[in-house]
């Protein structure tokens, strides 16, 4: 039974290996950066990077969302609004390619978009526009909920440096970037979503975190049986 769950999870893991195989000495991939401020722990060796903080809300099926949602999952985070018409479509349109690449992972990686426009981004219109792009809801998830909540959580969570439409409190909060989150909540990465070379990036780099965790538990797995 052990041998059978090894092979199966090798299979899955396989092309994230293999991409850092070779890809190893022509890019710098092999680790990737720690987004935000860090600090050193009280033990005065490790650093403690930034973390995505705790957040709740509810997604396009009506059930409820929260960090913990994303425990041992990779995730992909954008902001956009149902009724945008010029960025939003071309980000719905590059993270669908990024679902159709990671659909192997079997929900390892996800993809979390929240809407900057709750007023009008209701669960059911969330629904509907799910249904619109072809969304696989299993790993990706529209999300609206308390509107200062969703932009806290964006410009101290995820840093994203939001802009104001007229420069005003009351307009919405606007990014074309994606944030790269690994199974710790540490930002990894930031891209932006319209340009196809930044999502290609993107793709590159959730390959070489799979990559790592699928090396680090066979470590692990090592050790323990040692």
């Amino acid at each position: 039974m052990k041998n059978k769950l090894f092979i199966l999870i090798f299979l899955l893991s396989f092309p994230s290996v293999l991409y850092v195989v070779l890809t190893t000495g022509k890019h710098n991939f092999i680790h990737l950066p720690f987004y935000g401020e860090k600090e050193l722990a009280p033990n005065k060796k490790d650093t403690i990077y930034h973390v995505v903080p705790a957040f709740k809300f509810v997604n396009q099926n009506a059930d409820t969302i929260t960090n913990k949602s994303f425990d041992e999952k990779i995730y992909i985070v954008n902001y956009f609004f149902t009724t945008c018409k010029t960025t939003c479509p071309k980000m719905t349109t590059e993270l669908i390619h990024v679902q159709e690449k990671f659909a192997y992972t079997n929900g390892l990686v996800q993809i979390l978009s929240h809407t900057v426009n709750p007023e009008n981004d209701s669960v059911q219109v969330l629904n509907r526009y799910a249904i619109m792009v072809h969304a696989d809801t299993k790993t990706w998830n529209f999300v609206t909920g308390d509107k200062k909540q969703l932009y806290n959580l964006a410009q101290k969570g995820y840093l994203l440096n939001m802009d104001t439409g007229n420069n005003t409190r009351d307009e919405f909060i606007h990014s074309e970037f994606f944030i790269l989150v690994d199974k710790e909540k540490h930002i990894r990465g930031i891209y932006k979503g319209t340009n196809n070379k930044a999502v290609s990036n993107l793709i590159d780099d959730v390959k070489v975190l799979l990559a790592e965790y699928f090396i680090k538990d066979n470590a692990k797995k090592k050790f323990n049986n040692m």
